[in-house]
């Protein structure tokens, strides 16, 4: 499936790229959503300053490195694959938070802080009763990454490169994803994408397009995010389109399942049941993670596919994007034989 045939020593399984955000996950009220006039369920960017007053005014916390592919890789640590992340933090309290916590997670991690300019990344996830989450983000240090930060020598001896769509923003990390993406082909290896969010494929339709059929071996994207992507109002039509535009593209429907498209070739499968469901914060992060593991080891994409869905069952049913169990324990006890 996956070329692993460029010569290297001391292989990795999957090194990810996206933003280096410290998660601060706290239980509130619906009136404290009102009173801050956050509307729940949304993501909304914050500059420092509402960053701290928001932080300031919140109960007991946890605090744990996040972004959206740190939270793949910290998945695919927990299932026992070799795995790297690059992502710009600030030499600051919360850089070392970020740092410390996700190298003890098992990942390797060494990218450069900086030590001027904006902090370190900080996603404020709010959860309400309903198991909602409202996040405000304040993108700080993680915006400052340049093809500096990324080590070509370690995405030449990674199976698969993971690229978080939501990085496509500034314009250095741009063209440090578009690094990453030479050097791992130049090595007969797999590039990875995220689109993380359809306001993010709403501003660079046209470049993810290009991407995906010329760049992107591996295309994850919700279902919310391929609609847009391809400016359709029915799934099905969205599938007809993504066909050919790229070798794989794995599209999630939340409580419906996912649906895998290589080629001709449609697999459809169902959501594992979850209960209960606490939080769905990272679900999609922690499902590629799920697909990335089978896809490294060689299985088939049904596989794959399955192994998403189980991991993304299970972190949903307590808060925050990390898994409080050994990953590789509950899928070994619940893949279907």
């Amino acid at each position: 499936m996956n070329d692993a045939s460029a010569p290297t020593h001391d292989v990795y399984d999957v090194v990810g790229i996206g933003n280096a955000i410290v998660d601060v996950l706290t239980s509130v009220s619906d009136d404290f959503l009102h009173q801050e006039n956050l509307l729940k369920g949304s993501m909304q960017l914050v500059d420092g300053h509402d960053a701290a007053r928001l932080y300031n005014k919140l109960g007991q916390c946890v605090e744990c490195s996040g972004g959206s592919a740190a939270n793949t890789i910290a998945g695919l640590a927990s299932l026992g694959a070799k795995v790297a992340f690059i992502g710009k933090i600030h030499n600051d309290q919360m850089g070392q938070v970020f740092a410390h916590d996700i190298r003890s997670t098992g990942v390797t991690f060494n990218t450069l802080p900086t030590t001027s300019g904006p902090s370190t990344a900080r996603c404020l996830v709010l959860i309400t009763p309903d198991a909602q989450r409202t996040m405000s983000t304040h993108l700080g240090a993680s915006n400052s990454l340049t093809c500096d930060d990324i080590d070509t020598d370690l995405i030449t001896r990674s199976k698969v490169t993971y690229l978080e769509g939501y990085l496509w923003d500034p314009d250095d990390a741009k063209e440090a994803f578009m690094l990453a993406m030479r050097t791992a082909h130049a090595a007969g290896r797999k590039v990875a994408m995220s689109l993380s969010d359809p306001f993010c494929v709403g501003r660079y339709r046209d470049e993810f397009l290009h991407l995906a059929e010329h760049q992107v071996d591996l295309l994850f994207a919700n279902e919310l995010e391929i609609l847009s992507l391809y400016q359709v109002d029915h799934f099905e039509d969205a599938v007809k389109k993504v066909k050919g535009h790229c070798e794989v593209a794995i599209l999630t429907r939340s409580e419906k399942g996912c649906v895998i498209v290589s080629g001709d070739d449609v697999i459809t499968l169902s959501a594992h049941p979850a209960h209960p469901v606490v939080d769905t914060t990272g679900a999609g992060d922690l499902f590629a993670a799920g697909f990335l593991y089978g896809y490294t080891q060689d299985k088939s994409l049904r596989d794959c596919g399955i192994m998403g869905n189980l991991i993304a069952s299970e972190i949903i049913t307590h808060r925050g994007a990390r898994p409080d169990i050994n990953l590789k324990d509950f899928l070994e006890q619940n893949m279907p034989v």
